[in-house]
């Protein structure tokens, strides 16, 4: 055990510290601090040494430096059972500092709040840091704190242990600590790198916050948890058991899409991470039907996303499919209560949820592969017609629809089309050809329909075979990137059969 005789606090967050002092000051515990928290410990009526009263030597520099001195980073650093750190402690008339308290500037909350450079580079902590890897590096000696959020548990420990810690907390406390400064030094790290247009630098750095331990991964015997790159998912679970692994993995492939459609307008139904129906119309119940008749098997424990709030009438129609989690920009009140009659059925809020810059990240071993999201959205501008025969505009206006669904589906991706709805997906296969037939297989099935059906493909046909498969089938405009050494066949093949050929520069691979 640690007594705990002196303590210095400083705080860009000074809430809740009635408590944390009340218990400081029944156990005799002097405490240091400076600026604006030592106003407030004043204003509270409890005991308090400015810190350059502390230190004999003045806030310099703006306040730039306050805690920045030997007298405060030897109190804290030196090994209590070394005797010559003892004397020189002596000599230098210095006092061991056994407990930090500290939380850091908000920098987090200012670049997300103003975009003057000059107010965020001042809200970047110098000392708070400094002194708190110095107290998590003589944890054997010294306690550190460095979230609102420990002051119960440290509260405790001091009390149970009569005004001491123990090393086992002690340790535990340095582990958080270092978290801590590490996940504040990549804010501000990626920051510059934002601003220097940096996406790949030399050291890439990823801080994330834990927002739940998941029951399981993938499987049963995978561990899993999920983080965020900011305080929050901006989604909340509004019904329904604890969300899975697989929940968040299908929510987010969901989300990508329904979120890149026109608010307001589209529903998208997914099933391991990939759609098996997606429609946009701005009446609600048909945008929802047509979705879900592209493959209602598939659909069967799936996900539904909608672009827009969910009303007691859709809500009936939800209600008749089996569904794991429902995802919309909220619910009426009817809505809720029809569709939690359904005990474990996840209903998700993400009104608050945007899609933003982000980073597709893949780990192997020790390897990072990381690349840009694929959120490029391509217009009728972005293509070129290459057939004798032209689209219509309802035909391009779908070949659009089609090829913007295509970048979401597993490689390889074919989506067929019409009137505004995916009538046929296949995905994921290691042939081009398979995922042609398997698109066609469920459009049969399901839809059929009889004309104006579009076909996409997110990369080029490497042979003239799948191209004539869908137009065998009754595809009347194809739409696929360009590049391909059989490009001027395939333009033969398609102007031999009247068929409408766009093509794009910009595949959609994802693997």
């Amino acid at each position: 055990m640690v007594k705990i005789k002196r303590a210095l606090i400083s705080l860009s967050n000074k809430s809740n510290l009635k408590s944390l002092l009340t218990c400081l000051r029944k156990h005799n515990i002097e405490i240091i601090s400076s600026g604006g928290t030592f106003k407030t410990i004043k204003k509270l009526k409890f005991k308090c040494i400015e810190v350059s009263n502390f230190t004999n030597f003045p806030e310099i520099l703006d306040g730039r430096v306050k805690t920045l001195h030997p007298k405060i980073h030897a109190g804290i650093l030196n090994k209590r059972k070394n005797k010559k750190h003892i004397k020189e402690l002596r000599k230098n008339k210095f006092s061991k500092i056994d407990l930090v308290i500290v939380n850091f500037y908000p920098f987090e909350k200012i670049i997300k709040n103003t975009k003057s450079h000059n107010k965020i580079i001042e809200n970047i902590d110098i000392g708070g840091p400094t002194m708190v890897r110095a107290a998590a590096k003589n944890y054997n000696d010294v306690t550190v704190v460095t979230s609102l959020n420990q002051y119960d548990e440290l509260i405790y420990e001091i009390n149970k242990n009569n005004g001491a810690t123990s090393e086992k907390f002690r340790k535990k406390m340095s582990k958080y600590a270092f978290s801590e400064t590490s996940y504040y030094d990549s804010l501000i790290s990626n920051y510059f790198n934002k601003i220097t247009n940096d996406s790949f630098p030399k050291r890439k750095v990823v801080g994330a916050n834990l927002i739940d331990k998941l029951r399981y991964g993938e499987n049963s015997h995978q561990n899993s948890a999920i983080y965020t790159t900011s305080n929050s998912l901006n989604l909340i679970q509004v019904h329904g058991k604890q969300l899975s692994y697989n929940n968040f993995n299908d929510i987010y492939a969901a989300l990508n899409i329904s979120k890149s459609l026109q608010k307001n307008t589209g529903v998208v139904i997914v099933k391991h991470a990939n759609p098996c129906g997606v429609s946009i119309n701005k009446d609600k119940i048909k945008c929802y039907n047509s979705a879900l008749a592209c493959d209602p098997v598939s659909a069967y424990g799936g996900i539904v996303s909608c672009n827009f709030k969910i009303n007691s009438k859709l809500a009936i129609e939800l209600n008749k499919t089996f569904l794991e989690v429902i995802i919309a920009n909220g619910f009426e009140e009817k809505a809720l209560k029809i569709l939690k009659k359904k005990k474990n059925i996840r209903l998700i809020d993400a009104n608050k949820f945007a899609l933003t810059e982000s980073l597709r990240i893949n780990s192997y071993n020790d390897a990072l592969l990381i690349q840009d999201e694929d959120k490029i959205q391509l217009k009728t501008k972005d293509f070129k017609i290459v057939s004798k025969t032209k689209p219509t505009n309802l035909q391009m206006k779908n070949l659009v629809f089609a090829f913007n669904v295509c970048k979401y589906v597993k490689s390889n991706a074919i989506v067929l089309a019409h009137k505004d709805s995916t009538v046929g997906i296949g995905s994921g296969q290691p042939s081009r050809l398979d995922s042609c037939q398997i698109a066609i297989n469920k459009m049969k099935k399901f839809v059929n329909p009889t004309n104006d059906i579009v076909a996409a493909s997110d990369a080029f046909f490497p042979f003239v075979d799948g191209i004539e498969q869908l137009i065998q089938s009754g595809i009347s405009a194809v739409i696929q990137p360009a590049g391909s050494i059989r490009d001027k066949e395939i333009i033969k093949f398609a102007n031999q059969t009247g068929t409408a050929l766009v093509f794009s520069k910009t595949r959609h691979f994802r693997h």
